[in-house]
């Protein structure tokens, strides 16, 4: 086949590019040229920007696009109107933050999505899912029955630029006390970047169309299993402490950004309660699945090891946070013994 990847240069772009080179399909990239430019020399490459330049892609032929870069509607919008007679299917990769409350888990497809009061607003660090949800019906408006919608869990492995689950396993390597929010059952979900895109690639093969929530795993996970997990491939000696919501709200810890996979069960993010519990259903009846924890953990920390270690991590807490939280939680703790 002959696929069209928007982006393909840095992480869920870069694996869909090279599991469908593995596939053995033809593909083209379109993107800027900036990042990782000498990645997949075998192929084609179209230079242009997405957001003013799309001429590049003008009277050209493929079966699929993939387009793993699409925030905003208006910018999503050139792309599809342009692709619509040229394309013969478009693949959105979206997002389960798309719905409107994760209040009860075993969210599926069906459930209702969040909406716009102001659909011409493009602030996407405060409406991240709303203008998912108005991307996937810009490309509905142009590829009816034609479009692909993955609405994909925490995604994690190597090249991840956000270290939302990096952090755990790269923490677990330092052992001693480590500060853990929540309860040690709260639910677990995410899927392995490879994972993700090599599905992605069996599903444009098979040329289905719809929506899926794509996160995993097969069998439930709770946050006491993935730190456990994480402990046995790092082989270091730990002491997970969990600390209440109360206490590391009050000491205004942000959840995900300081303690990634936390959510709270209260105040402002208190819809997100079962954000990792959303119903798989759907897209392991089509033949989604996941390679061990194990193995993601240990590829993960591979590729850590190759980032200078003064290169700023964008998810986690500083260790010198880290460990007044924890002396503060634990004094809490003893004195109301």
């Amino acid at each position: 086949m002959k696929l069209l990847i928007l982006g393909g240069s840095m992480f869920v772009g870069y694996h869909m590019t090279k599991a469908a080179l593995d596939a053995g399909h033809e593909v083209t990239l379109f993107n800027r040229g900036k990042t990782d430019p000498d990645a997949f020399p075998e192929a084609e490459k179209l230079i242009g920007d997405r957001m003013e330049n799309l001429t590049a892609l003008q009277g050209r032929q493929w079966d699929a696009v993939i387009d793993t870069s699409g925030y905003l509607p208006r910018v999503v919008k050139a792309s599809v109107a342009l692709l619509a007679d040229q394309v013969k299917q478009y693949i959105f990769i979206s997002t389960i933050s798309v719905y409107q409350d994760f209040l009860n888990p075993g969210v599926d497809e069906t459930y209702p999505v969040s909406e716009m009061d102001d659909p011409t607003n493009e602030d996407v660090r405060s409406y991240y899912d709303e203008l998912k949800v108005l991307c996937e019906r810009t490309v509905e408006d142009y590829f009816p029955e034609r479009g692909l919608y993955i609405r994909a869990g925490l995604i994690a492995g190597p090249r991840d630029p956000l270290d939302r689950f990096t952090y755990w396993p790269t923490r677990m390597k330092r052992g001693g006390d480590v500060l853990v929010g929540g309860n040690p059952d709260d639910a677990i979900q995410f899927i392995d970047v490879r994972d993700l895109a090599e599905w992605t690639i069996r599903m444009i093969e098979n040329e289905e169309t719809g929506v899926y929530n794509a996160t995993g795993p097969d069998e439930p996970l709770t946050m006491q299993q993935l730190l456990e997990t994480c402990r046995q491939v790092t082989d270091v000696e730990a002491k997970f402490i969990y600390a209440d919501s109360d206490f590391l709200m009050e000491k205004k810890v942000i959840p995900w950004d300081e303690l990634p996979l936390w959510n709270p069960k209260q105040g402002e993010t208190a819809h997100m309660t079962y954000y990792l519990a959303v119903s798989n259903e759907k897209a392991r009846a089509k033949g989604l699945r996941f390679r061990p924890l194990q193995e993601t953990i240990r590829d993960i920390l591979s590729w850590d090891a190759t980032r200078p270690v003064d290169q700023m991590r964008y998810a986690g807490l500083a260790e010198k946070k880290e460990q007044k939280l924890l002396k503060e939680w634990l004094e809490r703790t003893t004195q109301s013994q």
